[in-house]
């Protein structure tokens, strides 16, 4: 009599076919030839994976390690926010925000009392001294708030953020 197998090996055997599954996919697609027998490459991958890149002496990148610190550091509720808060913002931003934040009862980085969950800087272009960006954050059920930050070209530190 057959006897079924264990929940722990039947989940064994479906990963072990799903990875043969996928490699004989991709042998397939990379060994598989034109009409006239002659080898195609293979096609790019259907979705790229993440990348991030930077340089120390970018404004923009900045800005955007900035907001990927600290809202690293919020959530995680690091005793950091404060250190990254002194490292990238100027000294007239910090005392700012201050002001914002007793007004408004909220983080003024983030605009909110919240931590978004996931975020997006984008450039929006830099003259007269200065890189803009607009960053995105994007909360629990899909809303998203737009910040406006500038940055110094000359010391790199934030100097506006702005709703």
């Amino acid at each position: 009599m057959l006897q079924r197998p264990s929940k722990r090996t039947a989940a064994v055997l479906l990963a072990a076919t799903a990875a043969t599954a996928a490699l004989s996919l991709t042998f397939v697609t990379t060994a598989s030839a034109s009409g006239d027998g002659t080898p195609k490459a293979a096609p790019a991958a259907a979705a790229a994976l993440p990348s991030v890149s930077g340089s120390p002496e970018a404004a923009f990148t900045r800005i955007a390690d900035f907001y990927g610190a600290y809202i690293d550091a919020v959530y995680d509720g690091s005793d950091t926010a404060g250190a990254l808060r002194s490292a990238y913002l100027s000294k007239p931003l910090q005392a700012e925000l201050k002001q914002w934040e007793e007004a408004n009862h909220a983080n003024g980085v983030l605009r909110a009392q919240n931590v978004p969950s996931q975020w997006k800087v984008t450039s929006t272009g830099s003259g007269a001294g200065k890189t803009s960006a607009t960053v995105t954050l994007t909360w629990g059920g899909g809303s998203t708030t737009l910040i406006h930050v500038q940055a110094d070209l000359a010391t790199r530190k934030i100097t506006s953020i702005k709703d």
